[in-house]
């Protein structure tokens, strides 16, 4: 698990490292909460200086993460511009983009209203999905 925010602070993202960091795992799994229907600044910044065209892009001639799994977890306040039939959002777009499996996503919704034992219950949820890839 690398967490952006604490390994960038100043968002001086280490391309090098964090693409060794992805052609060791099977399963890419991108987490964070939504902010107006997307993703947050650091993760787009990730995507823009990782993602690299000749190393991720499929049609560019990347193919370093074709065929790993990619898992979106997300929380939200709503998810109703997700349901089905809605338009495909972003982070499916990139996994499509660089070749990847796209996996059912894992979004935890009106986590403003959640309790303690229902967002206890959402990450052990989340752990035996998680532990299903190991």
């Amino acid at each position: 698990m690398r967490s952006l925010y604490d390994l960038y602070p100043d968002f001086d993202i280490d391309a090098a490292a964090e693409q060794a960091a992805l052609e060791g795992a099977d399963v890419v799994a991108l987490m964070h909460p939504l902010y107006w229907y997307s993703m947050p600044g650091m993760l787009k910044h990730w995507i823009d200086v990782v993602l690299a065209d000749d190393w991720a892009h499929v049609a560019h001639g990347g193919d370093r993460l074709r065929g790993k799994e990619c898992l979106w977890i997300a929380t939200a306040g709503d998810v109703q511009g997700y349901a089905p039939g809605t338009p495909t959002p972003v982070v499916q777009q990139v996994a499509i983009a660089c070749g990847m499996k796209w996996l059912e996503p894992f979004i935890v919704d009106d986590v403003h209203q959640l309790t303690r034992d229902a967002l206890v219950a959402k990450g052990r949820e989340l752990r035996s999905r998680l532990e299903s890839h190991a």
